[in-house]
């Protein structure tokens, strides 16, 4: 294929007319290599990271088998955690936006089953979900997979480092054997190989690139010592001053005790991990997206399937124990064009860690000393935005389009003002300028939306 523009493919006018008013012109690689195997129908097997375009990859080609007609579930995407799923889901709403017939159910974890059950009674074309809770329902008997099409396995790597093994091969064995499978990876270890064999038929693999352009992302490592590395991850922020930071920790209680002691210092800080209740974890994740809080630390595992646009600064507060998971970190910045920033704590003792990151990026990181940095004296700046919520959502046909008219209407708001609109089933979350939101709450509690008042607060610590 000599184009990489999605004209080129063979899909229907209405998708591609959907793609250009998403502003999809050219495939990223991931998409211009696996694409026209995925529309051909064959066995896919990718390494691909978050971030590359590969939801829209496998998305595009999902969507354009299903027959609308059919209200059975044609296509499956297993996902690791809920937060991916969730992302997943709206890319596929986003893609969908060609025909109103699509219907697409998250089915996860950590919410009550009783809505879930409800929408499989009301059908559904594709479903995405985490294994455990999807295997739950395939046996209380409300997931029939038998007119299966596709099957997708994002981030198989994952699934298989938290132990999802027999979920899936519970799943697959309730699929039909002649079914499309697509199997997306960071990293191909053997147990990748092995599941590929046993579920996919004379697959085509694909794998893009993942060393990043040292011109792209500036990388630093600071030695440190062990009980140093919090007042140090201050000390980073304060010179550089990041507007968006993601501080990778190894563990959940590191990830709560750093984000404790930033917020003291006067960052707006927040923590993600395991233990976070499920909408615990949704404020959190469009708190960050949103900008209404500049620092979010989190655990690997808690970060697979953010897909943050524009973060300026990636911070390790401790070297990852796999190489590889240095390079999905730090893959995070750096991305549409944008300089990226990706510093480093490193103690004495991680000489081997240090040794072996190099060897697979093949060169030499940096390394500099944090008495030469020039900390700020002063406390850090409050964000840009803050975040209203609303409680009201979909269940309530509220449309981020609703919101916005009533900001920008009876509220008098600019437009420029109204940040990111994110929208879950019983809550809305909107982004606002800080100037302006004391405006946009007075605004939102005094009008009707859709014909009624909603309850509306701000979302801070």
């Amino acid at each position: 294929m000599t184009s990489t523009a999605f004209s080129t493919l063979h899909v229907k006018p209405p998708m591609l007319k959907n793609l250009a008013s998403l502003g999809y012109a050219e495939m990223t690689p991931i998409q211009a290599h696996t694409l026209p195997l995925i529309l051909a129908g064959k066995d896919v097997i990718a390494k691909a990271k978050t971030g590359s375009g590969k939801t829209a990859a496998f998305g595009i080609g999902l969507l354009t088998r299903l027959d609308v007609n059919s209200l059975r579930v044609q296509a499956l995407v297993l996902c690791p955690t809920r937060e991916l799923a969730d992302q997943v889901s709206k890319e596929l709403r986003r893609l969908a936006r060609f025909t109103d017939n699509i219907r697409i159910l998250t089915l996860c974890g950590g919410v009550p089953f009783g809505p879930q059950l409800g929408s499989l009674e009301h059908g559904a074309h594709v479903v995405v979900g985490t294994p455990g809770r999807l295997l739950d329902h395939l046996r209380r008997g409300r997931l029939d997979l038998t007119a299966l099409q596709t099957l997708v396995l994002d981030e198989a790597d994952r699934m298989l480092d938290m132990g999802f093994q027999e979920e899936i091969s519970a799943l697959i064995a309730a699929t039909p054997d002649k079914k499309q499978t697509l199997l997306f990876s960071a990293t191909y270890p053997a147990e990748i190989t092995e599941l590929s064999a046993t579920l996919q038929h004379d697959p085509i693999e694909v794998s893009v690139d993942e060393i990043h352009d040292e011109n792209v992302i500036e990388q630093v490592f600071y030695e440190v010592d062990p009980d140093e590395r919090t007042a140090s991850v201050a000390r980073l922020l304060g010179h550089y001053r990041p507007e968006s930071t993601l501080v990778f920790c190894n563990t959940k209680v590191e990830c709560q005790e750093v984000a404790a002691a930033l917020t003291e210092k006067g960052y707006a800080a927040l923590a993600i991990h395991g233990d976070l209740e499920q909408r615990e974890r949704d404020q959190v994740l469009v708190r960050f997206a949103n900008k209404s809080t500049s620092v979010l630390v989190a655990t690997d595992v808690a970060a697979r399937g953010l897909d943050i646009k524009e973060l300026a600064a990636v911070i390790n507060y401790e070297l990852p124990r796999n190489p590889e998971n240095y390079t999905h970190r730090i893959g995070r910045t750096g991305r549409a064009g944008e300089q990226g920033l990706a510093l480093s704590l490193v103690t004495a003792r991680e000489s081997r860690r240090v040794q072996a990151i190099e060897s697979g990026l093949g060169s030499t990181i940096t390394r500099s000393d944090l008495s030469a940095l020039t900390a700020a004296a002063h406390r850090p700046s409050a964000p840009a935005m803050i975040t209203v919520c609303i409680d009201g959502g979909r269940k309530n046909k509220l449309r981020p389009g609703d919101i916005l008219g009533a900001l920008t209407g009876e509220g008098g708001i600019a437009g420029s003002e109204v940040g990111k609109i994110d929208t879950f089933d019983a809550h809305t979350f909107v982004a606002i300028a800080r100037s302006s939101a004391a405006q946009a709450l007075a605004c939102l509690s005094g009008n009707k939306i859709k014909g009624r008042f909603f309850k509306v607060r701000t979302v801070e610590r």
